[in-house]
């Protein structure tokens, strides 16, 4: 059977919201999309007080980061939670995280701050990127596997793995010169402040082109979600479709955590919320959603830092705790079901 088939065949097969409610999912992309505009807005002029020539440009660069990274997280992390069957895992909490943490800090102890610092941006980003990707499609591909692996067993290797980054990034951080932790905190933390535009610039371009990968495969995706025994009775070569998947997965959170640095619970929040607005099954629904979610939430984050608490905390620190929150209740929730 053919993949055009399977795709037809699934028409029966999943719940008939997409197909059967499609103007109800693009009212609400567009009310999405109108809020994503008027955040958007707000952020550009909000306290200006006459500097448009000033401040427009800066804040448009900060918007344009922040999209570039809320659309990476988001369709990696939609993309992931489909490969496992499971809408409370992300490739965060599985040790993306510890292993960028782990990558930053052996580059600080071994070179030491000063020369960190005076690296190229672009060739800092390119081999952050690259390094995170070859290490994180081998360590997905190594859980998942054929599938056949249990949610218990795929979790479990996940927290080994990230406890193991942690632990080694830690004894590295307690040996290390304190002057070069600070400069070494300062790239863990999450930042949209001081970008290289050249950097975004690639950073966009690799974004565009992953998005662009995930909407053309979002039917083969559609079938996956049916669990692996179906899909692969409906005609889809499950190890290969996995194994590019993953290689797009990576390569998404890589560019979003080498550009800013981690940031938690942004995907799992915005993944989730994407499936309650839209409750749909098809990802291409999903995808727009969960993008446009997370530049509302990214940009009203933005604005909340810099205009209400002066920067008194960091945008990663907020989106943290309101996906952190929200995790705990995706998990009692869980639990009660």
């Amino acid at each position: 059977m053919s993949l055009t088939e399977a795709v037809a065949t699934t028409e029966a097969a999943v719940p008939a919201d997409a197909s059967a409610r499609p103007a109800r999912h693009v009212r609400t992309l567009v009310v999405l999309g109108a809020l994503a505009v008027a955040s958007a807005a707000v952020f550009l002029t909000w306290g200006v007080n006459g500097h448009w020539d000033y401040a427009l440009p800066r804040r448009a660069e900060q918007v344009v980061a922040l999209v570039v990274v809320g659309a990476a997280i988001a369709v990696s992390t939609v993309v992931f939670q489909t490969l496992t069957t499971n809408r409370i895992l992300t490739p965060s909490i599985m040790g993306f995280d510890a292993l960028y943490a782990l990558f930053a800090t052996v580059l600080v102890f071994f070179f030491g701050a000063t020369r960190v610092d005076t690296l190229n941006p672009w060739v800092m980003f390119s081999s952050t990127t690259v390094l995170l990707m070859v290490a994180a499609t081998a360590l997905y591909r190594w859980m998942i596997g054929d599938g056949s692996r249990g949610l218990y067993t795929l979790v479990l290797m996940g927290v080994i793995a990230g406890t193991l980054f942690t632990s080694i990034q830690n004894f590295m951080v307690r040996v290390m010169d304190p002057n070069e932790y600070d400069t070494l905190l300062n790239q863990l933390l999450p930042s949209f402040g001081a970008l290289e535009t050249d950097v975004l610039s690639l950073a966009g371009i690799v974004m565009v082109g992953g998005t662009v990968a995930a909407y053309r495969v979002a039917r083969t995706l559609d079938v996956l979600s049916l669990g692996r025994e179906r899909a692969i009775g409906l005609g889809v070569n499950y190890r290969r479709a996995v194994t590019w998947l993953l290689i797009l997965v990576a390569l998404l959170v890589a560019v979003a955590t080498a550009l800013v640095g981690p940031v938690t619970f942004l995907g799992l929040l915005v993944a989730n919320l994407a499936y309650q607005v839209t409750r749909s099954s098809r990802h291409v629904v999903t995808f727009t959603a969960a993008i446009l979610l997370a530049a509302i939430a990214l940009i009203l984050g933005q604005a909340l830092l810099q205009h209400v608490l002066h920067f008194n905390a960091t945008l990663g620190s907020i989106i943290n705790l309101v996906g952190g929150v929200y995790f705990i209740l995706l998990i009692l929730k869980e639990s009660r079901a």
